[in-house]
């Protein structure tokens, strides 16, 4: 607990106009990896524009850890297809985090981040101030595959006891 800075929750909300694996659709689910931490969401059937709205919590000890968002297709009797894979960039989210602004008012807009080379958002994302919680919208755009984006939200937990940013 002692290393410990915080955590980080992913809510995947959908998958938008993923690749298909099987016949004429897939069976989507996500997995997200920090370091030795690995994160999986439900398995939604034959599907290519799923809506999961799963709730993963990480551990932040090391905000420098990459942070990897893999889609795959479900399959029963095979190995499991991959849909392609995108880069959270959680710099710009970490930043504001450290400004301690908790004092704006709800909805408060405090950054956007324009899509480029080093992130793989597919538009333009929006940090601000909900319910006193910092969270983040982000739609990413899916890499190592033909199509695909994926919408997920990120938010900042202290926890007592914690290190803290």
């Amino acid at each position: 607990m002692e290393n410990l800075l915080g955590l980080l929750r992913i809510r995947v909300r959908k998958g938008v106009n993923l690749a298909v694996r099987d016949a004429r659709t897939s069976d989507p689910y996500i997995v997200i990896t920090m370091g030795d931490q690995k994160l999986k969401t439900s398995v939604v059937r034959k599907n290519c524009n799923p809506e999961w709205n799963d709730e993963l919590t990480l551990s932040m000890s090391q905000p420098d850890h990459p942070i990897k968002l893999t889609v795959y297709d479900h399959d029963t009797f095979t190995i499991d297809d991959q849909m392609g894979d995108a880069a959270i960039d959680i710099k710009p989210f970490l930043h504001c985090v450290r400004m301690h602004i908790d004092n704006l008012p709800n909805d408060s807009l405090i950054s956007k981040v324009i899509p480029s080379r080093e992130n793989c958002l597919a538009e333009e994302s929006c940090i601000f101030l909900e319910d006193g919680k910092i969270k983040q919208d982000m739609c990413l755009r899916l890499r190592n595959v033909e199509c695909g984006e994926v919408d997920i939200q990120l938010q900042w937990i202290n926890l007592p006891g914690s290190r803290g940013l």
